[in-house]
């Protein structure tokens, strides 16, 4: 097979005449050796082949590599493009093209693996030869004969035990593969295969790994070590032998300069060029835990284990990096200053999430104070009750039913509600009662006998289908304590179903991926949002308006942005846990505070003192850059009639 084109494209890097000068040398070296020993190997091997391709019929079909992907390693980005964390089983990988390869590697790697590699049909008669009297001596297999192909064919297919049936069977299956892939492609898929230690595959993962640097980048000293490394990856690794690595890579170069490819000047020079080696890519971790922990979840939620194993992907994540060191560092610095004051909660805890409401992308998310200590992420492994902030879903589906406005009038006064065959008697926070007062004062205040009163009247089950329809994914129980949040449910679920209300009433399911493709730039999973209105808008953009009654003059003051803002604290029995989850236009946030034994924050502990401030912290910082929008007013829209169907959840059915 004529190998001058093949080489000019593969090894000079660009076309040239045929036979540039480590060529000639390649051809004049096998031409002299044949001539000596090609009479006696081929003799030893003819005749055993010919008898070797009959008996090894039931060897795999080499055309199967025409489709074959090895294991690849996946990369997560954050929304900007910046590298998160490379993902990887047993192959860290990265495929590279043959042209995007250094010559000098190429030249390097033929030089001491096959340097009659472009003449050979897939086995090397003078190698056999050779190895065949060595082994003769030594009444065993103490010396190998593998061309590239055989290499190839042997990490592809075979074991590696060194036995004389798998040297033979590699033979068999080399000289088939030559029949079906050019030299370019057999090299191509050799220097992207071969492993080269500290779990590293193929030559672009390597180069990253030892040199920091792309396969394209490599000069002559580098690819020298990385050429010398084949044999015994672990053993020649600069990272565990640097001195036997510089042997190593020396021998490479004299061999280089034997078969004339370089001139002992480059030789020598290579030899003394210092190394800047850099940090194995295999031992990186993630540089932002809570997000890919996230991604990674989500990827086996949607595709399965499989998806991971695999490998060879690209994901884009919708978290920017900035946001969310933003979010991690407003967490930490809380704990820092909480721990004291919140003493008696010996595992406390805090857990942030934000949601983009346009889109429903996840913008940060941080699942506790220090995940080196703790890897649970609570964002949505925890469910806590979420105590008053779970009312809005209350007094929402109460507007929704046409028949309560924000100044409806209720009253705060002792009620007893039947619940199977006992009664229940809701209790205002700190006691009392405040008589007659309009929903946007109840809300604002946080009264919780009113709640519970429309939860009565609209029906616990009609509050349970809305906050399902806003995103909570948590079990929710039809009980008469249900709108004082007397369930458990994750940050996750709370922040979904309030940025759904920052919408005014358009949800998407909630995602941290923007986007997948495979290492060829097909995109494999788009998550362009594709919005419902789930919500009819008057009631949505009614909640919006008591809500930011909340934290213009109620609980929440202390989470006032100085622009349009809308939330509500909640606090549950004993002060176990407290949270603020609120939003603006463009960005919705959930804040928990609690201990992981689920044990008292103290007396007196609540959202608005405590999870508001936090919230505050994070949210001046989040949205610094963004323009001042304010929440649709009701007028804009008609109000619902009384017994009239919900006219989102109609639309949704239809």
């Amino acid at each position: 097979m004529s190998s001058s084109s093949t080489v000019s494209s593969s090894l000079a890097g660009t076309p040239t005449t045929p036979h540039p000068s480590f060529l000639r040398g390649v051809v004049q070296t096998t031409s002299a050796t044949l001539l000596s020993l090609g009479l006696l190997s081929s003799a030893i091997t003819a005749g055993a082949l010919f008898g070797l391709a009959v008996s090894f019929r039931n060897l795999p079909d080499v055309r199967g590599l025409k489709s074959y992907i090895p294991a690849q390693t996946s990369y997560i980005y954050d929304a900007k493009g910046k590298e998160l964390l490379s993902l990887h089983g047993e192959a860290n990988r990265k495929m590279v093209a043959l042209d995007q390869i250094s010559p000098n590697l190429k030249r390097a790697v033929l030089a001491i693996e096959d340097s009659n590699f472009f003449t050979h049909q897939g086995i090397n008669p003078t190698s056999i030869g050779r190895a065949v009297l060595a082994n003769l001596k030594q009444g065993g297999v103490s010396e190998g004969a593998s061309t590239l192909s055989m290499q190839l064919v042997k990490n592809i297919y075979l074991s590696h035990k060194r036995i004389v049936t798998r040297k033979l069977a590699e033979a068999v299956l080399a000289m088939r593969i030559e029949q079906v892939f050019t030299k370019d492609q057999i090299l191509d898929m050799y220097l992207n295969y071969i492993y080269w230690g500290h779990n590293n595959y193929g030559v672009q993962t390597a180069a990253e790994s030892y040199f920091g640097k792309s396969a394209a980048q490599l000069n002559l000293a580098e690819s020298a070590l990385l050429a010398g490394m084949i044999q015994a990856p672990e053993s020649y690794s600069p990272f565990n032998h640097y001195q036997t690595a510089k042997a190593r890579q020396a021998v490479v170069l004299d061999r280089m300069a034997d078969l004339g490819w370089i001139s002992a000047q480059e030789a020598a020079q290579a030899k003394t060029a210092p190394l800047t080696l850099a940090k194995p890519t295999a031992w990186t971790s993630s540089k932002l835990p809570y997000v890919t922990d996230t991604v990674i979840q989500e990827l086996k939620d949607r595709f399965g284990e499989e998806a991971l194993a695999k490998g060879g992907l690209r994901i884009q994540t919708t978290v920017d990096s900035d946001t969310q060191k933003l979010a991690e560092n407003t967490v930490k610095a809380a704990y820092n200053r909480l721990r004291y004051s919140l003493y008696r909660a010996k595992d406390l805890q805090l857990a942030l999430v934000a949601i983009e409401p346009e889109t429903h992308f996840i913008k940060a998310i941080v699942g506790g104070v220090d995940y080196k200590k703790s890897q649970l992420n609570r964002v949505f492994q925890s469910r806590r009750q979420p105590g008053s902030s779970f009312k809005p879903f209350v007094y929402y589906t109460a507007f929704a039913s046409g028949k309560y406005t924000p100044d409806s009038v209720v009253v705060d006064t002792p009620i007893r509600i039947r619940d199977g065959s006992i009664f229940y008697s809701p209790k205002n926070y700190g006691g009392g009662y405040s008589g007659a007062m309009s929903i946007r004062s109840a809300v604002a205040s946080s009264q919780n006998i009113p709640a519970v009163w429309l939860g009565s009247k609209v029906g616990i089950n009609k509050v349970i289908e809305v906050a399902r329809r806003m995103g909570i994914k948590s079990p929710l129980q039809a009980v008469p304590s249900l709108p004082l949040g007397s369930v458990d449910v994750t940050p996750l679920d709370m922040a979904t179903a309030y940025a759904t209300l920052a919408s005014n009433g358009w949800y998407s399911e909630p995602t941290i991926i923007l986007r997948i493709t495979d290492n060829q730039g097909n995109v494999l999973l788009d998550n362009t949002p594709k919005p419902k209105l789930v919500l009819d808008p008057w009631a949505a953009a009614s909640t919006s308006s008591v809500l930011s009654s909340v934290v213009s003059s109620g609980t929440g003051r202390a989470a006032a942005l100085g622009r349009p803002t809308a939330g509500k604290t909640g606090t549950t029995d004993n002060e176990r846990n407290v949270w603020f989850v609120g939003y603006v236009p463009q960005l919705a946030t959930a804040v928990w505070i609690g201990d992981d034994a689920n044990r008292s924050l103290g007396t007196g502990i609540t959202g608005g003192q405590y999870a508001a401030p936090v919230w505050r912290s994070f949210m001046s910082g989040a949205i610094n850059k963004l323009p001042v929008e304010y929440f649709p007013s009701a007028s804009k829209f008609p109000r619902p009639k009384p017994d009239q169907p919900d006219k989102a959840k109609t639309a949704r059915a239809s």
